[in-house]
């Protein structure tokens, strides 16, 4: 990643990526990053196990499969209880 590549970062992203850098190393912060990483990889391309009708996985994280749908309705649970705490 270049120093153009981090120029650009939309707010969003510069408070997410201030964000990780302001924990401290330890075992929560790598899980914790390591679930980002692998949840940014799934929703730009789900790859969901469901088939549509013409046998092609689903590549849509929009589509209302099984798969994303659950993930779906865990991010949200999660969000929730976060919030609550």
């Amino acid at each position: 990643m270049t120093t153009e590549t981090l120029a650009t970062l939309t707010p969003e992203e510069a408070k997410l990526v201030l964000a990780l850098r302001a924990i401290p190393p330890s075992r929560l912060r790598e899980l914790l990053t390591t679930l980002i990483g692998e949840l940014a990889d799934f929703v730009a391309e789900p790859s969901c196990a469901e088939m549509q009708a013409d046998g092609a996985p689903c590549a849509d994280s929009d589509a209302s499969c099984d798969e994303c749908r659950k993930l779906t309705t865990i991010l949200e649970g999660l969000r929730g209880r976060l919030q609550a705490g």
